[in-house]
């Protein structure tokens, strides 16, 4: 695949990836009487990146997020000269996400930019009023993890095509654990797109939604070196 191809791709599955997630919050979340709350939120989040990467896996590895291409790259899995092409792509489609997902939610009577537009943030900007030391630890933390199981999912020695299932599975469980937090990044392009729209408060808080994801996700990928399978004389 060419590269233009990969970043196409990678623009689509992240569009998809924010306007389904975020959008499931946004217009879902709380829906009269019939809102599908955290648990709906949270499957939502793993059914984009589950259903991408079964689409467009084969094309450009369906990293979606720059934190995955930066712990793809610390574990040996993806070469440094992708690296921005890629992120450029996944900001792109984060933007563009979140861009529909807002004519899509001005378009009812009443609405608000004032209800955060499913941005990340921490102190009164955290759903459940969660400390930026307490925000900064679950983003690393939630990251890390998110990307073991990727790592490990797609290791060789792993069962083969199961591993969009765990991922997919693997998203959902963190953002169960940590939208109270943080509303969940563990992606800088999904926080990135829906911050840009809100402004104010939304981008002054969105240095630590790129620090903390890529900051874990490079531990992860440094942490999983340790379970390779030595070189063979």
């Amino acid at each position: 695949m060419s590269i233009s191809q990969k970043m196409f791709a990678e623009f689509l599955g992240t569009l998809w990836l924010v306007l389904g997630g975020c959008g499931s919050a946004v217009l879902a979340a709380a829906f009269p009487e019939v809102g599908i709350g955290l648990l709906g939120v949270s499957l939502a989040f793993g059914l984009t990146v589950l259903t991408m990467a079964f689409a467009i896996g084969h094309i450009s590895g369906c990293h979606l997020n720059p934190a995955v291409s930066f712990g793809l790259w610390a574990g040996g899995r993806f070469p440094a000269s992708e690296l921005a092409p890629y992120i450029i792509a996944q900001v792109a489609g984060g933007i563009a996400g979140a861009g529909i997902l807002y004519l899509i939610a001005t378009g009812q009577d009443g609405f608000s930019l004032a209800g955060g537009f499913a941005s990340n943030g921490f102190g009164e900007h955290s759903p459940g009023g969660y400390s930026l030391t307490a925000v900064l630890i679950t983003e690393v933390v939630m990251t890390l993890f998110f990307l073991l199981i990727i790592l490990g999912a797609t290791d060789s020695r792993a069962p083969a095509g199961f591993a969009p299932i765990a991922i997919g599975l693997g998203l959902t469980l963190i953002h169960l654990i940590s939208i109270p937090v943080s509303n969940t990044s563990v992606n800088p392009a999904r926080s990135t797109g829906p911050a840009l729209f809100v402004g104010d408060w939304a981008v002054s808080q969105l240095w630590l939604f790129w620090l903390a994801p890529i900051a874990g996700a490079i531990i992860a990928g440094l942490i999983y070196r340790f379970f390779e399978e030595p070189a063979s004389n």
